[in-house]
């Protein structure tokens, strides 16, 4: 199975930081599944490292002020070319980021506030039928049909 990942996760250093948080679970998929990495906001033109960004008002704003939403906008549609080039129908993306939170993301005060709610790419992620995971929701991958299927199609050959 093809399954869409945030690069982060994969440790690549693409965060705004300059830094990655890889993932030994998420990794591990790896061993018999094709990962596909992506990073919404790199595909959107924004540097690594860069200013942290949240969501406020439905716009995507940098601590600096910054309006970034057109960058995020784009690293999503990106992302999500990506996916169905691939033929990716579930994702493990990482959770809190204005990009890839699939529950939660920070409420745009720069506080560390978390609030329910998607990043942009997963969103339209989600709304064109992906599964969409996080680190912390993993378990859920598992018990897709999509997972099942393949897990079953590797054990009868």
């Amino acid at each position: 199975m093809k399954i869409l990942v945030s690069a982060c996760l994969l440790g690549v250093k693409c965060r705004y930081d300059g830094g990655a948080k890889p993932d030994a679970r998420v990794s591990a998929l790896a061993d018999e599944h094709e990962l596909v990495p992506v990073c919404p906001e790199k595909l959107g033109g924004l540097e690594s490292p860069r200013e942290p960004s949240e969501i406020s008002g439905g716009r995507v704003f940098g601590r600096d002020g910054r309006d970034l939403t057109e960058k995020f906008e784009l690293g999503a549609r990106r992302t999500l070319e990506a996916a169905r080039r691939a033929g990716c129908r579930c994702a493990v993306l990482k959770e809190r980021s204005p990009s890839c939170g699939s529950s939660s993301v920070y409420d745009g005060s720069f506080s560390g506030r978390v609030v329910p709610g998607a990043g942009l790419a997963a969103a339209l992620l989600m709304a064109d039928g992906v599964k969409v995971f996080s680190e912390e929701t993993i378990d859920g991958l598992f018990e897709t049909e999509e997972f099942k299927n393949e897990s079953n199609r590797d054990a009868q050959q």
